[in-house]
């Protein structure tokens, strides 16, 4: 029953199936989490489980493409519309960084935890999605630098460094520790994006970023490589 007495629907059972396995997941990792753990957790039998999901990595893969979905909904969703590009970019990595570290977002974790697990069309799809995400940073790189927002940066170079600072905040943030999500979301921000803002308004601005076009999926963190 959920808090209002009322019966779930199938869509919220699902979904609650979704968040309890990816809470089981992150704290034991995905082989070390059985089928009837995740039933006995969401207060089914495995029989009843099975009704919803057809096997473990198709359970995973509805994980990784819920995740994504928050993360759209939470993140892109949210600075999509600025038109400032730097504005864009220090709000996205903001958002994203409080998407990583916030208790409920474990799905989002095991996006980048267990990425190397899916495989065949089930990993195509999510890296598909993920390669999405490099390519809006690219093109905000490429604008900020374009305009002189920036100093002239390879728009590859600016994501992927974005993304190697955003994406393994999840490895060392403590919930508990001395710096709340929030200081390291703007103490992050702060040290990528002033450096580069401030050398574009005392060197070269209006100098064009070189564009680059996208290549293949990697092999690492399901996104693109530069």
């Amino acid at each position: 029953m959920t808090q209002g007495g009322r019966k779930p629907d199938e869509g919220e059972r699902y979904r609650a199936i979704l968040e309890t396995a990816a809470r089981l997941i992150c704290e034991r990792g995905y082989e070390g989490t059985s089928m009837q753990e995740i039933a006995a957790a969401c207060r089914m039998t495995k029989a009843g489980l099975y009704h919803h999901i057809q096997n473990k990595e198709q359970l995973l893969f509805a994980i990784m493409n819920y995740g994504m979905d928050l993360f759209e909904e939470q993140v892109l969703s949210r600075v999509q519309d600025i038109a400032d590009p730097v504005d864009r970019l220090r709000a996205c990595m903001r958002h994203n960084i409080l998407l990583v570290t916030r208790g409920w977002s474990k799905e989002v974790i095991i996006i980048l935890h267990e990425h190397a697990t899916l495989t065949g069309e089930a990993r195509a799809f999510i890296d598909n999605r993920k390669k999405r995400y490099v390519g809006f940073l690219e093109e905000a790189f490429s604008q900020a630098a374009q305009q002189g927002r920036i100093r002239p940066v390879d728009p590859t170079i600016g994501a992927f460094s974005f993304l190697g600072m955003v994406l393994w905040v999840y490895k060392w943030f403590k919930p508990d520790g001395r710096l709340t999500d929030e200081q390291i979301a703007d103490g992050m921000v702060d040290l990528l994006f002033p450096p580069i803002v401030a050398a574009a308004v005392d060197g070269q601005p209006g100098v064009s970023a070189l564009r680059v076009v996208p290549r293949t999926a990697a092999s690492g963190s399901g996104t693109e490589e530069p």
